[in-house]
């Protein structure tokens, strides 16, 4: 049994999924709206609500989307409305299981055409995009998904500077950067999430966040940490002290001690 603690290696095992599972509990607070703000869903609700509109109107939409961005390839507007009516269809039941909703085959091939008009898009304004499109790509590009970690913090490092500061936001943006091999910035980003974590969630978290750094695959021991010396991806050694970072167009800062993403600037 999984939670007979007198197996070798028993123990740590269940203390890993005790941290993890704390990890999604905050998570799942702003994932479905809990604490977010702004009204609408949570950070990771589903694609669409679809509201009782039937396929054939999706459909229409889609096909009148594709229609405008042919006669005008250059404008965002149209790249914007093209992306939102494929992720309204990509509610539907021939891309999503309604009972599971885990996409289909079916549904991840048409996840690649989203992600194509949203990078379309994207190329078109790279500077202070649409923050709610991006909150509703990080469907598009988690597990369940694409499972494509560095469109994920892409997608996150949109919606961040849109919403007030949050322990869930910052460590889904470490942990998908340690996915990503960005363990720079994922360094960053889990610090500033332990700092805004309620006091008594913080051992844990960290604890979570370092485990997940060393094995970004997910199978991770309770206990882990990081190793000592960091520096930023270039190899250089950074100090101690807060770090500005631009994230499209707007300055966050983030205090940190031992590294930092390149391109990013120190303060002391």
């Amino acid at each position: 049994m999984l939670f007979d603690l007198r197996g070798r290696g028993r123990r740590r095992t269940v203390q890993a999924i005790y941290l993890g599972l704390a990890l999604i509990f905050l998570l799942g607070f702003v994932g479905f709206g809990v604490g977010v703000g702004g009204g609408g869903g949570g950070l990771f609700n589903a694609l669409t609500e679809n509201n009782g509109a039937n396929s054939a109107s999706f459909a229409a939409k889609v096909a009148a989307a594709q229609k405008r961005v042919k006669r005008e390839p250059s404008n965002p507007k149209a790249w914007v409305a093209l992306t939102e009516a494929q992720l309204h269809q990509a509610g539907e039941e021939a891309y999503s299981d309604p009972t599971t909703g885990q996409f289909t085959s079916k549904g991840k091939q048409y996840l690649n055409q989203i992600s194509h008009s949203w990078n379309t898009y994207l190329k078109l304004v790279p500077r202070n995009p649409n923050p709610t499109l991006a909150q509703r790509m990080l469907t598009v590009y988690g597990e369940e998904g694409l499972n494509q970690p560095p469109e994920e913090v892409a997608a996150l490092q949109i919606v961040i500077p849109s919403k007030p500061p949050s322990a869930a936001l910052y460590s889904a943006l470490a942990q998908y950067s340690y996915e990503a091999h960005n363990p720079g910035q994922g360094d960053l980003a889990a610090r500033k999430a332990v700092e805004l974590a309620p006091a008594g969630q913080r051992k844990q978290i960290k604890t979570y966040l370092e485990a997940l750094k060393k094995n970004p695959s997910g199978t991770t021991s309770a206990g882990a940490t990081t190793s000592a010396g960091a520096t930023t991806s270039s190899g250089t050694p950074v100090p101690s002290g807060s770090y500005t970072t631009t994230i499209n167009g707007k300055k966050t800062v983030l205090k940190a001690s031992g590294s930092a993403p390149a391109g990013t600037s120190t303060t002391k």
